[in-house]
């Protein structure tokens, strides 16, 4: 079962809405491209975010180098109030897993149109880029929390233990599914 950060911390109840970066908000790269436009790093940590208004899913995988395969897993499920809370446990989670990349789940609609959770996670996306100074890719993650929630009753968990659990779950399969498209793109200088 993942860990849940920080501990004790009562449900979010109010949306979540990330503040712009000092200096304004940057404007996002082209999907799949990272902050600085170019290949993706030879290996390192990459942690991969599902956001939503209550709670932010995360799952942590390495990235081996062009050429071989990569694995993901949950990490944690960040449940805690405000937008200070919340980026206080990213910032212990990047500065423990010091990660290379850094994903965010993309939500679409089916047809794939952009919706309210659109903007809200691109701008999360945005946040991250301007108080980390990482390379952010955004990710269809279009039926992520589906597949989750498969996943987990297939394991057999209760509706208790699966809520607990999909979030996380959700961000592995974001993260998976980037490994899956990128992972064995060569890195550029």
């Amino acid at each position: 079962m993942p860990e849940r950060l920080p501990p004790g911390r009562p449900k979010a109840s109010a949306a979540f809405d990330p503040e712009p970066p000092v200096g304004g908000e940057p404007v996002s790269p082209p999907p799949g491209r990272g902050a600085g436009g170019g290949g993706l790093a030879a290996s390192g940590s990459v942690l991969a975010f599902d956001f939503g208004i209550k709670r932010i899913g995360v799952a942590i995988g390495t990235l081996l180098g062009a050429g071989r395969s990569a694995s993901a897993r949950p990490l944690t499920t960040i449940d805690a109030e405000g937008n200070d809370a919340r980026f206080d446990a990213i910032a212990r989670l990047i500065a423990e897993w010091q990660p290379v990349q850094l994903l965010v789940g993309r939500p679409l609609n089916e047809d794939g149109t952009a919706h309210e959770m659109t903007a809200r996670c691109t701008r999360f996306a945005n946040q991250l880029r301007g108080r980390f100074r990482l390379p952010v890719d955004e990710v269809d993650e279009r039926f992520s929390s589906t597949a989750a929630e498969a996943n987990l009753r297939e394991r057999g968990l209760s509706w208790q233990q699966r809520k607990l659990q999909v979030d996380a779950e959700a961000a592995c399969i974001i993260l998976q599914t980037w490994f899956d498209n990128h992972a064995a793109t060569p890195a550029t200088a």
